[in-house]
């Protein structure tokens, strides 16, 4: 769908023009421009164009050739904000947006779907962060053996032996 007229996608009949280019309010409710998508998300418009380049926004195009996003893709650049502080990356991000569909607005299946997918994923980080939280002023077992609780729980760095890193930590 990456640079589709409108013409081209299927929502010709959803145009309706009104005087000298002023668009219908149905088109105006289904469709926003990026600078409405920049404000509503805190997104730069930078940042919108460089995800649109890497796939992970499709918009239309005007016969100007102006962006014009779904108003449903304000909840595709909210979830790229969110994954992104979840710590995933632009592939794992594009693979879960990829499960949505291409010009409708998602479902709540369609967000079901991709929340199955990542609440195993997401439960590993609480996880971690919890015990990362809890540990942080205790023996993490990296081997540094500085702290007093460190000789005593982390002994000769016993922890050393399942390997390197923050040991009592991660495993």
């Amino acid at each position: 769908m990456c640079g589709k007229n409108f013409t081209d996608s299927g929502d010709a009949n959803q145009i309706l023009r009104v005087g000298a280019g002023r668009t219908s309010g149905l088109l105006m409710e289904r469709f926003i421009t990026i600078g409405q998508l920049s404000k509503r998300t805190g997104v730069a418009v930078s940042a919108i164009r460089f995800y649109e380049e890497k796939g992970l926004l499709a918009p239309l195009r005007t016969s100007g050739n102006q962006r014009r996003f779904l108003r449903s893709d304000i909840r595709r650049v909210s979830f790229i904000l969110i994954a992104q502080k979840l710590g995933l990356g632009l592939s794992e991000i594009e693979k879960q947006l990829a499960e949505l569909p291409d010009g409708r607005n998602p479902s709540l299946a369609d967000w079901q779907k991709i929340s199955r997918s990542m609440r195993e994923e997401i439960d590993d980080k609480i996880r971690l962060l919890n015990r990362t939280r809890n540990q942080l002023d205790q023996c993490i077992g990296c081997g540094c053996l500085s702290l007093e609780k460190c000789r005593l729980y982390n002994k000769d760095d016993k922890l050393g032996l399942k390997g390197p890193g923050p040991r009592a930590v991660l495993d």
